[in-house]
């Protein structure tokens, strides 16, 4: 590329986006790359502290910033993405559809690693809308060396699952059981049952139906099975999950020969949270905070079991660094640090 001073470059052709900031009221390319300077856009230029410009002197091996971009967002797109065309040498790459962000950490890692290569994303597991920005990516400079380029590709290619998709949740029947002798018998009004409803219909699943067990072993295990016998693909089971001797769910569940993935989780709320399976099913006790807590442990876990996830107690214990919510007066779930 060749610098030239502004008042020389008329009928030059750019070769890059040139932004203009007018502060309050727009950030964005003034002029496009291929523009081809005419005499009155020399005093625009000057206003935006432009002195100098550049214009194409293509040098064999180089390739320019747009292009660069263009082949990083094809690189690292996978299912669910969808990316727009270069901007000031930037793509941004959103969600093609509602779902769950998933992103190679050690992938991106490695793309971030070379000389030059930007790749932004949101944190793993992220739930996102249709036309969500997800990711970001462009070049440092405004020519790179293709090598560069290439060896950005060839690590994409190295690993064996897409470095970025968005994966839609799944469709899931789901069973409730609402544990309790208070609820039970009538004493109080159960609210539970309700709170669960709305999160599973929000996600896109299908509730069966609920079941009401006062605190006995045999009758929790006897609701567990009537939803499981109904095609239940996953059972919440809230109430009873503290260390308190009435409190029998996680009795409940581990005598029904569930294999226990974990019983209790650093997240607050949700310390008592647990995950067990019956065969493919995962069956869930969740303590009382889900019931009155805007967002908890449940918010984190379920969303990655409603894409088909087994989740190893390991992903469980992760949840620690990021698990502290700070139950704020408005709640920006999931623009928070709450499971990052």
């Amino acid at each position: 590329m060749e610098k030239i001073k502004v008042q020389d470059s008329i009928g030059t052709v750019l070769m890059h986006d040139m932004t203009q900031i007018i502060l309050g009221v727009t950030k964005g390319p003034r002029f496009r790359k291929g523009h081809i300077v005419k005499e009155e856009d020399i005093p625009v230029l000057l206003s935006m502290g432009k002195e100098h410009v550049y214009i194409w002197d293509p040098t064999p091996g180089l390739i320019h910033e747009n292009e660069a971009a263009e082949r990083l967002a094809r690189a690292v797109s996978g299912s669910g993405l969808i990316f727009d065309e270069p901007k000031e040498g930037k793509i941004t790459l959103t969600a093609a559809h509602d779902g769950l962000f998933y992103a190679s950490e050690d992938s991106i890692l490695a793309l971030n690693s070379l000389e030059g290569v930007i790749l932004a994303t949101l944190h793993n597991h992220f739930p996102v809308k249709k036309g969500d920005k997800v990711a970001g990516t462009r070049v440092v400079p405004l020519m790179i060396d293709e090598k560069v380029i290439i060896e950005a590709e060839e690590i994409v290619r190295s690993f064996s699952k897409s470095i970025l998709e968005v994966r839609p949740l799944k469709r899931l029947k789901v069973g409730i059981v609402v544990t309790g002798s208070e609820i039970y018998h009538g004493r109080i009004q159960d609210k539970f049952g309700a709170v669960l409803q709305a999160k599973v219909e929000a996600w896109g699943s299908v509730v069966l139906g609920q079941a009401v067990a006062t605190d006995d072993v045999p009758q929790i295990q006897s609701c567990i099975r009537n939803h499981l016998s109904k095609g239940a693909e996953m059972v919440l089971v809230c109430g009873g999950m503290s260390v308190d001797p009435d409190d029998v769910t996680p009795a409940a569940i581990k005598g029904m020969g569930a294999e226990l993935i974990t019983y209790g989780a650093p997240v607050l709320p949700g310390a008592m949270f647990m995950l067990a399976y019956i065969g493919d099913v995962p069956i869930i006790g969740l303590p009382g905070c889900v019931m009155y807590s805007r967002k908890s442990v449940f918010d984190l876990v379920a969303p990655r079991m409603l894409m088909g996830e087994r989740l190893p107690r390991l992903d469980i214990v992760k949840l620690g660094l990021g698990g502290l919510c700070l139950e704020c007066s408005v709640c920006t779930y999931p623009r928070c640090s709450f499971g990052k």
